[in-house]
């Protein structure tokens, strides 16, 4: 597991980029009908933008809590466009996508609390300051 931590700490701004175009094409994608998926919809923002936020908050580089931020109003972004789109845009998704954040923030704060990996150059300690 440290391993695989490492790796997401290393590759972070792949990651999150691969994520995040991920989070953006499915959420901007026209669609007649959405597909049958077990879980709600809330559910599925949240696990999406927890994802999204895990692997800056594992690394925290210097400007971590303004890309978190920046991901909030994102997501809001999303669902102002998505009628635009053949997609309805709900208030509750933002709030979901704000919890996912939040808890995307506190699996990457545990884990570093209970398994701190540092790498070299690791530049943990500008983020946290």
């Amino acid at each position: 597991m440290t391993s695989l931590l490492a790796m997401v700490k290393t590759y972070w701004v792949v990651i999150t980029a691969v994520i995040l175009a991920a989070i953006t094409i499915l959420s901007l994608y026209p669609a007649q009908s959405l597909p049958v998926v077990p879980g709600s919809d809330k559910t599925h923002h949240l696990i999406a933008y927890g994802a999204l936020m895990f692997p800056i908050a594992l690394r925290k580089p210097k400007y971590w809590l303004l890309m978190g931020a920046f991901f909030a109003f994102w997501g809001g972004g999303i669902e102002l466009i998505q009628p635009f789109v053949n997609r309805h845009g709900e208030w509750l998704d933002l709030a979901a996508n704000i919890t996912g954040l939040g808890c995307g923030l506190l699996m990457a704060w545990i884990i570093n609390w209970f398994r701190p990996i540092n790498l070299q150059g690791d530049d943990n300690e500008q983020g946290s300051k």
